[in-house]
């Protein structure tokens, strides 16, 4: 949220999700906005003449920019930490030794004031009562002190033998791995269908390669644009090689823009929530829940669609007999 707002002002959007801080650029009265999108808005143009066009204002998002990163402090490895922590542990067991040489001085002193004061006769012990009674307080108040360090010391072994524990472990707070699952979202923009759900083993680790290879089976052949996100997987060499040889044009959305692929971005929050009330314990089972997913979803009715109560399987059937 900005330091200062005015009530009913719009709040900007902000967003992290690349490391750096964005924020939305507030547009006055003054101001019109302009952004390559608002070719689509002409009724003068077809859907491919815009698209071109749309192409052509935003050739730079294939250029890969470097933007500044911040200086990364390397995390010292598990042998470094675990030096530093016997150095740190040594010096605090020194440091205790020399209070148990104050407390066993202390003490000593004390029972020295004892026994000269259980020497006295009964009348010099009456005159003395108020000293004694003083170095009395004393001891017990440093007796108090000597209870609460020890329970320090407890807490502070407690705290050392985690530390170790974690070290020895890792430092993860969780035993159990999960393995992951990648999913690759094909959908058309027309008729809604779900043209493939691909699934990938390899999860964070999938390649470039395994992604062309499932979009080179699953694109339908008279393709003429494929929008994606600015991923890796789609700015690759290999990618540039489908697209020409698809023979499509290869769009890239705006990073930090999810409305400029809204149909997509839904469609992924319609498949989280379905499999939000299923089960599954390995990638066959998977594999079984997606087919029963797509075979669903594209039978049953859209209401994106422009005829109203159809699926997109009778959608695109009555769209290509057009």
């Amino acid at each position: 949220m900005p330091v200062a707002h005015e009530g009913q002002a719009k709040l900007p959007a902000v967003s992290g999700s690349s490391g750096h801080l964005v924020i939305e650029r507030l547009v006055t009265d003054k101001e019109q906005p302009v952004w390559p999108g608002q070719v689509f808005g002409d009724p003068a143009l077809s859907f491919e003449a815009a698209m071109q066009q749309y192409v052509k204002a935003t050739q730079d998002r294939f250029v890969h920019q470097h933007l500044p990163s911040q200086p990364v402090i390397a995390e010292p490895n598990r042998r470094r930490k675990e030096a530093e922590g016997r150095v740190q542990r040594h010096q605090l067991l020194e440091q205790r030794k020399r209070e148990d040489r104050v407390w066993r001085s202390d003490k000593a002193a004390f029972s020295q004031v004892k026994r000269e004061h259980q020497k006295l006769r009964k009348v010099q012990r009456k005159q003395q009562m108020g000293v004694w009674e003083q170095e009395l307080a004393n001891w017990i108040q440093r007796r108090q002190q000597r209870c609460a360090q020890h329970q320090a010391r407890k807490l502070e072994n407690e705290v050392w033998h985690q530390r170790n524990q974690a070290l020895q472990t890792g430092g993860d707070a969780d035993p159990v791995k999960r393995d992951w699952l990648a999913v690759l979202v094909i959908t058309d923009n027309c008729s809604r269908r779900c043209l493939g759900l691909p699934l990938f083993r390899s999860g964070a680790g999938v390649t470039s390669q395994e992604v062309v290879n499932a979009l080179r089976t699953c694109l339908p052949p008279e393709l003429q644009f494929m929008i994606s996100d600015q991923g890796t997987h789609f700015k690759t060499q290999l990618m540039k090689q489908l697209a020409q040889e698809k023979e499509f044009v290869h769009v890239l959305v705006y990073r930090h823009r999810p409305q400029s692929n809204g149909i997509a971005e839904r469609f992924v929050l319609t498949f989280k929530r379905w499999l939000r009330n299923h089960s599954w314990n390995s990638p066959e089972k998977m594999e079984i829940l997606i087919a029963l997913f797509v075979s669903e979803y594209n039978q049953r009715p859209h209401q994106g669609l422009a005829i109203p109560g159809l699926s997109p399987n009778e959608f695109a059937q009555r769209f290509w007999l057009l």
